[in-house]
């Protein structure tokens, strides 16, 4: 094997770990919001979208090789952040005629998730 191919299949087996790790995370924390928050608005997925967008900016600021932005950009926060069920939820309000919810959570989760992408991305790039 040439070193090219070896550390093709290493970022392969860090993107395969590290997406793993962030799919986990992700359940965790929105079973936690949904634990404490006992309300039809899917909470839980705006949280990890909110902290995914963050995370993202910020190591969007940093300066990182193209297999860390990999691992940590498409593998990590990628896994760990939700466009589907985000969607998923947003579709379910509206068929419970909970139009208000349903908007509500495509214009607070991009407002949220634009503004907080923005704002870690210039925090990283401060440092």
């Amino acid at each position: 094997m040439t070193a090219g191919a070896v550390t093709t299949a290493a970022v392969w087996a860090g993107v395969a770990l590290i997406g793993g790790v962030g799919s986990v995370l992700r359940f965790v924390v929105d079973r936690a919001v949904a634990r404490r928050v006992a309300e039809s608005f899917p909470f839980g997925t705006l949280v990890v979208n909110i902290s995914g967008a963050a995370l993202l900016g910020f190591l969007g600021g940093l300066v990182l090789s193209k297999e860390a932005a990999l691992l940590a950009g498409t593998a990590f926060v990628g896994a760990y952040t939700t466009f589907s069920t985000w969607m998923l939820e947003t579709q379910r309000l509206g068929e419970e005629r909970q139009v208000r919810a349903a908007v509500a959570n495509i214009v607070v989760s991009i407002v949220l998730g634009e503004a907080a992408a923005l704002l870690a991305q210039s925090i990283a790039e401060r440092l």
